[in-house]
């Protein structure tokens, strides 16, 4: 098992990584503490691994909700159903809510946690790759509204994030690959060597090798837990991570949640970003080709949706959380492994960029 730290003064935890943690009795309940935990999954999770969790805590009589499985369910309503099942079970400040799942069953409970009687804990334990890597740390919580992704929320750490990797070996390819593109994100932000690591063991990740895996989701993380260490509320540093986030938000929500994965707008957004900094000239053709094959060697997308086009693109970043006084704001790549945060990019430019 590999272990690091978030350094956030008295709010630090630890994330652990490793095989079988669902069933670590000890190491769970030492951070769930004596009270009645609440474990928050979905549809699809349930099946596989709910029972496995429940029974760590079964002297301890946990109760568990279960809400569908898609992006479109990242939702107020579903945040109301949560909190109102909570006050049917008389659940108090000590309760514990355990998130078992993807970014979706992550992003909804932690924002509940944040919420409910003004902050109880919570424990992440991500069952995807894109929310192993990326979504289960930081403390990030938000749903999603009709008008913009992740509009409402709140920064609330955790007390732990207990990543089990032989919950990818149910994990669809699609969905594996999705993940991928926040792990290659990592790479073209902060590590340009990173990026050949991940051209180099792509056929190791691909049939989920034990030890390729963990060294590449470890990676992440390391990286991860570095920047929220020094810029928990995104106030600069942080924003970075939204490499391809900008076109990637706006992908999802024209094209409707769940109908491109995250993962995929963001790949796709990761392409436009550098196709944008060659035009800048901060980057060069070879460059933006690299990042090309590497996205496309996990088999994501390169390219907008043919049916969006730049005044589309524009409509739904005008409502991006980066932007200030009025400007849009795009992390743009400087050269591999660096980024920077612009905001005088013209509209004629986005616009000419899609192409359409």
């Amino acid at each position: 098992m590999l272990e690091l730290k978030v350094d956030l003064n008295e709010r630090s935890y630890p994330i652990f990584i490793g095989e079988h943690l669902l069933s670590d009795e000890g190491r769970l309940k030492q951070y769930v503490g004596q009270s009645r935990p609440v474990i928050i999954t979905n549809t699809t999770i349930a099946p596989l691994y709910l029972d496995t969790l429940l029974a760590v805590f079964d002297a301890q009589a946990p109760l568990h909700f279960v809400i569908p499985d898609g992006e479109q369910y990242k939702s107020l309503e579903w945040f109301e159903k949560i909190s109102a099942f909570l006050l049917e079970h008389n659940c108090g400040r000590d309760t514990c809510l355990i998130a078992l799942g993807g970014g979706v069953v992550g992003d909804l409970t932690g924002f509940v946690a944040a919420c409910y009687q003004r902050g109880v804990p919570f424990i992440q334990i991500p069952t995807t790759l894109l929310s192993q890597v990326d979504s289960s740390v930081g403390g990030k919580t938000a749903v999603n509204h009709p008008l913009g992704k992740n509009m409402i929320g709140a920064f609330y750490q955790p007390k732990a994030v207990f990543i089990d990797t032989k919950t990818l070996d149910t994990l669809p390819a699609r969905e594996f690959a999705a993940g991928m593109a926040e792990v290659i994100k990592y790479a073209l932000i902060y590590d340009a060597a990173f990026l050949d690591t991940l051209a180099e063991l792509h056929s190791e990740l691909s049939t989920l090798n034990t030890q390729s895996l963990q060294q590449v989701i470890y990676k992440c993380c390391a990286i991860k837990a570095e920047i929220v260490a020094k810029d928990e509320t995104e106030a600069g540093l942080r924003a970075l991570l939204n490499l391809g986030h900008t076109f990637g938000h706006a992908i999802e929500a024209e094209m409707g949640y769940g109908n491109w994965l995250h993962g995929e707008a963001v790949a796709a957004g990761m392409m436009i970003a550098a196709n944008l900094a060659c035009q800048r000239g901060a980057l060069n053709a070879d460059e933006v080709e690299k990042i090309r094959d590497v996205i496309a060697l996990y088999q994501l997308p390169t390219e907008a949706p043919s049916e969006m086009t730049g005044e589309q693109f524009l409509m739904h970043m005008r409502k991006d959380k980066k932007n200030k006084q009025g400007k849009i704001r795009f992390i743009l790549p400087t050269q591999l492994g660096q980024c920077t945060l612009v905001d005088d990019v013209s509209d004629e430019t986005v616009v000419t960029l899609i192409g359409r």
